[in-house]
């Protein structure tokens, strides 16, 4: 019959829609990017010269950034991720990504430190 009536008075869905909330996709994501981020750093230290001549011949052996900060910013990452997989509340959920995502930056900071 008449499309045009029918279509005016359907509301408009994706203006109606809320949001989705993809939080969850992105921790599990980053959760899982994250060994082979921390690996292809650890590659990238051992093909610096300073670096692998520390390792073999023990000279220009600098100091980076202390391994607790690592160990630390990887547990907080964890529980983050847990967090942003699990709370209910969206915001919850971001500050949990948010949070997850700086434990990351901060755990690779640390192994990057080494490469002075």
């Amino acid at each position: 019959m008449n499309t045009a009536s029918a279509s005016a008075t359907a509301p408009d869905r994706a203006a109606t829609a809320p949001e989705r909330d993809r939080s969850r996709f992105w921790a599990g994501l980053s959760a899982a990017l994250f060994p082979g981020a921390c690996l292809a750093a650890g590659v990238l230290l051992l093909s610096s010269v300073q670096v692998s001549g520390c390792i073999t011949h023990g000279v220009e052996c600098t100091k980076g950034l202390p391994g607790w900060l690592f160990l630390w910013s990887t547990g907080i990452g964890a529980v983050a991720f847990i967090v942003a997989l699990a709370a209910p509340a969206r915001q919850v959920r971001q500050a949990a990504l948010t949070t997850q995502l700086l434990a990351e930056c901060t755990a690779l900071l640390v192994i990057l430190s080494y490469y002075a």
